[in-house]
């Protein structure tokens, strides 16, 4: 991807992101996607940037979120917030998304000032720098698609490369595991909440096709959705440089799967991290949830 294509991804991204006032903790993100179902990391993306319209301390730390309905292409979405809690350290929000009179997403959404405390953290897997890594989507054994949907995921406003020699995503165990370099295609803002935003629409990219890729669940249709979505910030958030995401699944039954991802910096330091159910049918159009 070119630089001029890379930047003019991210300022989509950066537009879709940034929600506009409506009424009091009310607001309306814009959906710029002409197909398909809607990217839930979007929604996630919009959702922290909602709620942290309505703070004015602390950053975020926590997110924890239910996919209700499968979003829609091109109609925007409207965010209400109700403030929860205003407690001296922390501060929590529930962020209502509403699409064509529908509820399509819910979370709860909280924010903490720094103190002193305890520290500690698992030490990050190794991993191939991700300079010259090929690219995550094109290392993929996708089925045929369109050309603009593929020229889509070539213009992502993140670039994902592989942060494994491994494309087959499993682990040694045999169990679903994916490891990716991530970065925004250019610079983002000097501003923290668009930060956490960009980390938690990274976030869902990918957590579904860890286990989708395992199985080989790319059917036609879809057979795969996101049911509900927590995310953890261990230091503020800043993405300014690549991270590496490891994402594995621990266990799957009754067609639905659990998947953790972690998040490092490149000097190895734990930055977030991030749960996901997801639901895995085999074959055929996708039914509903």
């Amino acid at each position: 991807m070119t630089d001029q294509a890379a930047e003019k991804a991210l300022q989509q991204m950066l537009r879709q992101m940034e929600v506009k006032p409506t009424d009091y903790d009310r607001f309306r993100g814009d959906v710029d996607q002409q197909e398909g179902r809607l990217f839930g990391g979007l929604v996630l993306a919009q959702s922290v940037m909602a709620a942290g319209r309505t703070t004015d301390r602390g950053t975020i730390h926590s997110l924890h979120a239910y996919f209700l309905r499968a979003g829609k292409p091109v109609e925007p979405i409207d965010y209400m917030v109700e403030r929860i809690r205003e407690g001296r350290n922390f501060l929590t929000r529930r962020v209502t998304a509403i699409q064509g009179g529908h509820t399509i997403f819910e979370a709860s959404v909280s924010f903490t000032t720094p103190e002193e405390g305890i520290s500690h953290q698992v030490t990050m897997p190794d991993a191939p720098d991700p300079e010259g890594q090929k690219s995550w989507w094109e290392a993929l054994q996708l089925p045929p698609m369109p050309e603009r949907m593929r020229r889509h995921r070539f213009h992502n406003p993140i670039d994902i490369r592989m942060g494994s020699s491994d494309a087959n995503h499993k682990g040694p165990d045999g169990l679903p595991r994916r490891a990716v370099w991530a970065k925004p295609s250019s610079v983002l803002p000097e501003d923290p909440l668009i930060h956490a935003a960009a980390m938690a629409y990274t976030s869902d990219s990918g957590m579904v096709a860890t286990v989708a890729q395992a199985y080989g669940l790319w059917s036609p249709g879809g057979a795969t959705a996101s049911l509900d979505h927590a995310m953890w910030w261990h230091r503020p958030p800043q993405f300014d440089d690549w991270i590496l995401y490891v994402t594995d699944s621990p266990a799957a039954h009754n067609a639905r799967a659990l998947t953790w991802g972690h998040m490092y910096r490149r000097d190895g330091t734990l930055v977030a991290s991030v749960a996901q159910e997801g639901l895995y049918r085999r074959g055929g159009p996708a039914q509903g949830a």
